[in-house]
């Protein structure tokens, strides 16, 4: 036999379950709709590097004002991101990208995360993993993105 105040604590506690849902299904719902084409074409670029896709990245993916932070601490211009690329520097047997974090400010588009990659060839590490933090930022001009910018600092060899 339930009572009174049975009854009222069974009906806030669903109340409370009710609010709990509404409110993450809005959080969620929230993302922001340029998401998933960013995180289209992060995983386009990373697909790109792997099979060696020069036309994609040059063409498509890579501004040609791009500015790159290597994991070999230097800073670079896109023409020696290329010339890395043509020689087989960027050569890898697989590449995994996590992308944790996606912040939108008006026309740019900042993409974190962490990417393992494996080297072959006659990279520095090939044959081992390489575990690193990434950052690209992308900019939406004459209706498709770009990336402007990639930094990658490696944190773990194996």
């Amino acid at each position: 036999k339930l009572t009174k105040h049975k009854y009222m604590r069974q009906f806030f506690a669903l109340l409370t379950i009710t609010w709990c849902l509404t409110f993450a299904t809005n959080i969620v719902l929230a993302q922001d709709p340029r998401e998933p084409e960013i995180r289209r074409l992060e995983n386009l670029e990373r697909e790109s590097v792997l099979k060696g896709d020069s036309s994609v990245l040059f063409d498509k993916i890579w501004s040609s004002n791009m500015i790159v932070n290597t994991p070999a601490n230097v800073v670079g211009t896109v023409e020696g991101t290329k010339a890395h690329f043509r020689s087989g520097n960027l050569n890898y047997i697989s590449f995994e990208r996590n992308i944790e974090k996606i912040t939108f400010n008006d026309n740019v588009a900042v993409v974190m995360g962490g990417e393992i990659i494996k080297p072959q060839g006659h990279q520095v590490n090939a044959g081992k993993t390489v575990s690193r933090r990434f950052i690209n930022v992308w900019l939406y001009k004459n209706s498709s993105w770009s990336i402007i910018a990639r930094q990658a600092t490696i944190i773990k060899v194996e």
